[in-house]
C-alpha cells in the first residue's frame, strides 16, 4: 500500500508541480493580482529555513485574524456544525466501519485517501516545488514550497495543542458510541495510547487544505485548483471517517485552522506591513431544511 502511494503519488506530484509552475512561470512580468505581485519581494528573499523563521509570527498573526470581531460568525458555525455532526457520529461511522471491514476495494482506497492527508504527501510536495524552484531559479516556486512547509508545522502546533488537551478517541478504538473524552489527559497514557486520545481536531483535515490554500494562492490564475484541492480534501476526510481515524465532526475546526494558516503563510506580506488583508474569511452556514421525504432537518455548508 504504502509503496503503490509513494510510487504513482511521486508522479503525480511532480507532474502537478510542473503544471503549476508553468501556468505561472516567475520570469512572467505580468501579474494575476496586485497580492500576487506584493508577494513577489517575499519570494525573492526565501531562503531554505524561512519557513522556520516565520512560524513564530505566523502563530501569532493567526491568533489576531482569527479571533477579530468579525469572525464571530464563522466561530458560531465551527461550533454549530461539529455539534450537528457529533450528533451524528454514530449513525455515520457504524456503516462505514461495515463496509471498511468487509469491502477489500473500500478498505484500500480510505487508506489511500486517508494516507494524502498525513503530512507526507505535503512535505513531498513542498519538496517538488522547492526543487523546481532550485533548478529553473523560479522564485515563485520555493517560496510556495517553502510556504507548504510553514503552513503544516505552524497548523500542526495549535492542533497538537488542542488534540492533547480534548483527548478524544479515534472511532476504530471507541469505548463510547461517539468516543471518550478526556480533557486534559495523562500525557504518559497520550504517548502510549495515541489512537485513544488524538481524534479531535483533524490534523489530516487541517494540513490538506492548508496546503491547497497556499498553492491556490500562490497560482491565482490556475483556475481549477481550489477545485481540485477542495475535492481531493473531502476524499482525505471520507477516507478517514471510513477506516475509523477520525469522526465527521472533528473536521469542522481542523478546516478553519487550516485554511486560516495557508492564507496567513501565503501572505507574510499582511503581517509585515500590519495587516490582515483579509485572511481567515471562511464562512460556515447552518440552516433548516425540510422535505416531503425526509422531513425536517439540518443542513450546513462550508464558503471558502
Amino acid at each position: 500500500m504504502k509503496m503503490f502511494v509513494t510510487g504513482v503519488g511521486g508522479r503525480i506530484l511532480l507532474a502537478v508541480t510542473l503544471l503549476f509552475c508553468s501556468a505561472n512561470p516567475a520570469h512572467s512580468q505580468s501579474s494575476a493580482s496586485s497580492t500576487s505581485s506584493d508577494s513577489s519581494s517575499f519570494h525573492s528573499s526565501v531562503t531554505w529555513y524561512t519557513w522556520f523563521e516565520r512560524i513564530p509570527e505566523d502563530w501569532s498573526e493567526w491568533g489576531t485574524v482569527s479571533f477579530r470581531s468579525d469572525q464571530v460568525n464563522t466561530w458560531v458555525g465551527v461550533g454549530i456544525s461539529t455539534a450537528v455532526l457529533f450528533a451524528a457520529d454514530d449513525a455515520i461511522y457504524s456503516p462505514s466501519q461495515r463496509l471498511y471491514e468487509t469491502s477489500p476495494t473500500a478498505k484500500r482506497w480510505a487508506d489511500i485517501f486517508a494516507a494524502v492527508g498525513d503530512g507526507r504527501t505535503q512535505f513531498a510536495l513542498a519538496g517538488a516545488y522547492a526543487a523546481y524552484g532550485l533548478l529553473w531559479k523560479d522564485g515563485k516556486a520555493f517560496g510556495t514550497g517553502s510556504e507548504i512547509v510553514e503552513a503544516v508545522l505552524a497548523s500542526g502546533g495549535v492542533v497538537q495543542v488542542l488534540k492533547h488537551v480534548t483527548g478524544r478517541e479515534s472511532p476504530y478504538v471507541r469505548s463510547k458510541p461517539t468516543g471518550r473524552w478526556s480533557f486534559f489527559p495523562n500525557q504518559v497514557d497520550y504517548h502510549r495510547y495515541v489512537p485513544y486520545f488524538d481524534a479531535f481536531p483533524s490534523g489530516h483535515i487541517c494540513t490538506s487544505i492548508a496546503t491547497v490554500i497556499v498553492i491556490a494562492e500562490n497560482y491565482p490564475g490556475v483556475s481549477w485548483a481550489r477545485p481540485v484541492g477542495y475535492a481531493v480534501t473531502t476524499l482525505v476526510g471520507i477516507g478517514m471517517g471510513t477506516n475509523g481515524i477520525h469522526w465527521y465532526s472533528d473536521y469542522p475546526l481542523g478546516l478553519f485552522i487550516g485554511y486560516t494558516f495557508g492564507m496567513v503563510a501565503a501572505h507574510p506580506e499582511w503581517y509585515a506591513e500590519g495587516k490582515s488583508g483579509g485572511a481567515g474569511e471562511m464562512e460556515l452556514s447552518v440552516l433548516p431544511t425540510y422535505s416531503v421525504e425526509r422531513g425536517t432537518g439540518i443542513s450546513f455548508s462550508v464558503r471558502f
